[in-house]
This record gives C-alpha cells, sequence and structure tokens, in this order.
C-alpha cells in the first residue's frame, strides 16, 4: 500500500487505521501549516520585517518551510525584501521565487551540500544593523550543513560521518562531533550574525529526543552545551582513531582542547544578542495527534514516549515483552502503544544490510510476539525514508503474519542479515510515501486486540 502524506491509505480494518495513524501524526507537522501560525506570532501585525530578510536554512523540511514563508510573506509583508539560500536532501525540493534551494547529500555530506553551505555562510555576512536573518532548521541539517573548518576537506568530513554512522554512535553523539567541526553548526551561523548587529529567529522541527535547539540539526542558531573535551571522548567511546577518522579531524579537535580554537557558541555570548530559537513541531505533538486518531476508532491511546532509544532490535524485542504485561491485563478497550524516538542499528563487518532502524524494530517485534497472531504494527519515518530505501518504514497485521508463514520466511534470517527491508517487501507490507517534506523523528504504533 502507498500512503501520502495529503491523501487517505486505500486500505481496510488494521491496515489502514495504522497507515491513517501514521498520516495523522505526519500532517501535524506540514511546514505548509504550521510555519505560517508561527511567523504571525513572531511578527505580529504592525511588527513585521521591513527592509532586507535574509533567509537560509538547513534540513529535509527546509524546502516546504521556505516555500510557505514566502507565500506567507508575500500576503502579509509588503515592506520585506526577501532574498535567501536553503539546502535539503535530494527529492525533497518544494517551489520557491526568492529563496534557492539546494539539493544536497543526506546522511552522507557530498559537494553540493558544502557547496550550498558556503552560500549560506556567505549570505549571512551581508548582514547588516537592523536586518532580520529567519533560519528554517529541521533534521537532517547537520550533514546538510556541512561546511568544515579550515583545515579539514569535504572528504575528511564525509569519512568521519561514515565513521560514526558504521559505529553505532546515536545522532546526539554523532552531532558533538560534527559540531565542532563546523563552520556553521554549534551556534557558530548566530555567532557571524551577532556581530552584524542582525536579529535572528530561528524557526525548528525538531526530530531529537528532548526538542533541544541545540542539538536539532545541531543548533546553528543555539547555545551550545559540549566542548571539544566531549567530541574527543566520543571518538575514543567506539574506538575511532585514525585511519578511519582522518588526521586532519584528529589534529583540530585535538586544537580545541588545548584553546588553539574558539568553542562552539555558549549562553554567555548572546547575551544582549537578539536572536531566539522557536521549536515549532515536536515528536510528542505528532505522537498526540496519533493517539487522538486511534481514540475515535476505539483505542485506549498510550504514548510511551518520544524518547525511546537503543538498538532497533533489541527495542522491538522490549516492546513485545511490553505488549505481554499490557496483555495480561484485563481491559475493556483495545489498545494502541505509541512511541517515538529514534533508535540505532549496528551492522558488523562484511553485511551489507537493507532496511533502517524503522524496519529493523518493526520485525524484531515481529519475531519477538509469535503468540499474538493478532498483534498488529507499523513503524515508519516521518520524513518518508527509513536508512538506505525508499520506504518511510513497514506494517503488520495477522494477514501479513499468515503470508510469512506461507511463504516460509524466517524473521530471525532476515534479522541477523538485517534485511528487514527484503523481508516486508516480499510480503508487500512496507509503508511508502515519498518524501513527507518535513521530519519530526520515528512513528511506532502497536495495536492490541482485547
Amino acid at each position: 500500500m502507498t500512503l501520502n502524506k495529503s491523501s487517505t491509505p486505500v486500505a481496510y480494518g488494521t491496515e489502514a487505521i495504522l497507515k491513517n495513524a501514521f498520516a495523522a501524526a505526519v500532517a501535524v507537522a506540514d511546514p505548509q501549516v504550521i510555519v505560517p501560525q508561527y511567523l504571525a506570532k513572531i511578527f505580529p501585525k504592525g511588527q513585521e520585517p521591513r527592509g532586507r530578510c535574509l533567509v537560509v536554512g538547513a534540513g529535509k523540511a527546509s524546502a516546504s518551510m521556505a516555500s510557505a514563508l514566502e507565500i506567507y510573506a508575500k500576503a502579509n509583508w509588503p515592506q520585506a525584501k526577501l532574498k535567501g539560500v536553503v539546502l535539503t536532501r535530494y527529492g525533497h525540493n518544494s517551489p520557491t521565487t526568492f529563496i534557492k534551494i539546494v539539493e544536497a547529500g543526506h546522511p552522507v555530506p557530498d559537494q553540493a551540500g558544502m557547496d550550498g553551505a558556503k552560500e549560506v555562510l556567505a549570505l549571512t555576512k551581508q548582514l547588516e544593523q537592523g536586518d532580520v536573518l529567519i533560519a528554517l532548521v529541521s533534521g537532517g541539517g547537520s550533514s546538510l550543513l556541512t561546511l568544515p573548518q579550515e583545515g579539514i576537506s569535504i572528504d575528511d568530513m564525509r569519512k568521519t560521518t561514515e565513521a560514526l554512522l558504521r559505529s553505532g554512535a546515536p545522532i546526539e553523539e554523532m552531532n558533538v562531533v560534527r559540531k565542532h567541526l563546523s563552520a556553521i553548526l554549534g551556534g557558530n551561523l548566530a555567532r557571524v550574525a551577532i556581530a552584524r548587529g542582525a536579529r535572528v529567529e530561528a524557526l525548528l522541527i525538531s526530530d531529537v529526543t528532548g526538542d533541544s535547539p541545540a542539538d536539532i540539526a545541531s543548533g546553528p542558531c543555539a547555545a551550545d552545551y559540549s566542548t571539544y573535551l566531549d567530541a574527543l571522548n566520543i571518538l575514543q567511546k567506539y574506538d575511532l582513531e585514525a585511519p578511519a577518522i582522518p588526521a586532519s579531524v584528529l589534529h583540530h579537535l585535538k586544537q580545541g582542547l588545548t584553546g588553539e580554537m574558539p568553542e562552539t557558541l555558549k549562553d554567555s555570548d548572546l547575551v544582549d544578542s537578539q536572536v531566539s530559537n522557536h521549536v515549532i513541531a515536536t515528536a510528542y505533538k505528532s505522537l498526540e495527534a496519533a493517539a487522538e486518531y486511534v481514540r475515535h476508532q476505539g483505542y485506549e491511546s498510550i504514548i510511551l514516549g518520544d524518547t525511546i532509544t537503543g538498538e532497533a532490535q533489541e527495542v522491538g524485542a522490549e516492546q513485545a515483552a511490553l505488549v505481554r504485561e499490557y496483555r495480561a491485563k484485563k481491559t475493556d478497550k483495545p489498545l494502541a502503544l505509541i512511541s517515538g524516538g529514534e533508535c540505532t542499528v549496528t551492522i558488523p563487518a562484511g553485511i551489507k544490510g537493507r532496511g533502517g532502524r524503522c524496519s529493523e524494530y518493526l520485525l524484531s517485534l515481529f519475531a519477538a510476539s509469535q503468540e499474538f497472531p493478532k498483534l498488529a504494527a507499523l513503524a515508519a519515518d516521518t520524513d518518508g525514508i527509513d536508512g538506505s530505501e525508499k520506504n518511510a518504514g513497514a506494517w503488520f497485521d495477522i494477514n501479513i503474519r499468515e503470508a510469512s508463514l506461507k511463504s516460509s520466511l524466517v524473521p530471525e534470517k532476515f534479522l541477523s542479515d538485517h534485511d528487514c527491508y527484503g523481508f516486508f517487501a516480499e510480503l508487500g507490507a512496507l509503508v511508502e510515501t515519498g518524501p513527507t517534506l518535513t521530519n519530526v523523528n520515528d512513528f511506532r504504533i502497536i495495536l492490541l486486540e482485547k
């Protein structure tokens, strides 16, 4: 089945409930809806931007955010002179007139991303006293805004990112390292604007646990809590050293440790500045929207939280155990267990793997819940892309479980091969949305009948 952000899935029964719940989670984070709402709050009538208003940004939702901003500005900011450049992942474009959209590589940065990041920094350096800088930031911005500090090449950054991805380091730790290698991340973009006396308003769509502006796309306009020592400790934690980590990267981090390089932006740097960060969409709001939908379908909704992390296979097994606990309780209604957060998938050397953390979690849940044939579940990334393939995630119900038995598919074999995409593709149980043009982390729902 194919699910589009703007359409109701063509499905019936449990499958439709699963997919409609996911659609509800995505819809509440639609930039075309939420960006205008927040612009009206940030710039109320009579306080609209006048004169130069520069727009920059990066992330999987940033192009859609830019499109929404242009539409709003045209109707409400007659005296504003818009100009901008925004980076997004390939295939996540959205139409704009005054704001240039650059498509680039993600999660591994490429030359297009570096060139686009140079444009972002160059435009920010054009700011003058009284100008307004609007930053449109969403998940994916860390790798898209890859502009290394002097002495570090784009290839060095790419190798570092690839090594961190293979290590299984969570995104929060990856970003601590990337902040300290970047000319833009870790508040460095805001630092440029502050030096020029400009006002900064950053609109953030959160895909990270905790929704801290410092963590969303590595906080280009936010004060950073981490240090060079933290970055080096993370590399040591995962036994990442030369040659996996290029010598230029290690040299730069060690220079920062000795004070030869400036730290990322800190709270003390924001005193008397005009910098504000606004988190306009979060994973928890999306979970609440899905919970509200399934309540109307007769389910008791239980939100397990939006900060569930860990190895995808382990989380799947843990939630299967949670199902047993809830199943043992007497309830008047069927239950819906809803959760978010970002798992990790650690792939051993020599195994290619197909899929991503959502399908890996789901197959683990599938394998660990065989005694509940009526159990149904879906897991998908709200940006529409789960890992290495083009699906958002996958789903299953009693019909999919029966089909797997008839096809003699052994979930444990697919799990050991990290080929969860292959398992669900064989059964026609992929969730395929295409780019949703937003990103509020992963979405998971389990339906338990009475």
